[in-house]
């Protein structure tokens, strides 16, 4: 059978929802209804490492987008975004088109179109009550720091594709950034 030559880079909760803060996964594993389409015109898979697992494990909080936001979870985000792009760039050297990166909508990190913002600081249970603490944390408009630093690593390559993000509420649709 003949390759494709297609590939779509993806965020790696969409093909392993465990990795998700609990209880936030709305899939048991892997987000079929946006997928399925893809796999049936044979284009190949290229999952990205969660950085937010890899930097906080498993059993982390869920944090917004300003609390990712510094100098050292971004070189953590470019050291292991590193084996992906040399494996990305081979693809594109061997003749293969990135047909696109698609990210979760409503990630800190890997976002296209919305990420979660407003972190008010403090300790859970400190001087507010926590509702109070995380009632200012809302979807704004923006793209997540793991998708920034891809996004510029991969100009730095000179590889261009288009970024798409899922809604999880609405999976079947995928939305291309402008």
């Amino acid at each position: 059978m003949k390759r494709s030559r297609k590939i779509l880079i993806l965020c790696h909760c969409l093909l392993n929802a465990n990795a998700k803060v609990r209880p936030l996964a709305t899939y048991p594993g892997v987000l079929m209804d946006a997928l399925e389409p893809y796999l049936r015109q044979g284009v190949g898979i290229v999952q990205l490492p969660c950085p937010e697992s890899s930097y906080l494990g498993i059993n982390r909080w869920g944090m917004s987008k300003e609390q990712y936001d510094h100098p050292h979870f971004r070189r953590h985000c470019r050291h292991i975004l590193t084996p992906v792009l040399d494996q990305v760039e081979t693809y594109c050297a061997s003749g293969c088109e990135i047909i696109g990166v698609v990210g979760a909508d409503g990630s800190p990190n890997c976002g296209i179109h919305q990420t979660p913002m407003g972190y008010n600081g403090g300790v859970i249970g400190a001087s507010e009550p926590v509702e109070e603490q995380i009632g200012g944390v809302h979807l704004s408009a923006g793209t997540g720091v793991f998708m920034k630093e891809l996004k510029q690593m991969l100009a730095e390559k000179n590889i261009t594709t288009t970024f798409m993000a899922i809604d999880e509420k609405n999976p079947g649709e995928m939305r291309t950034e402008t």
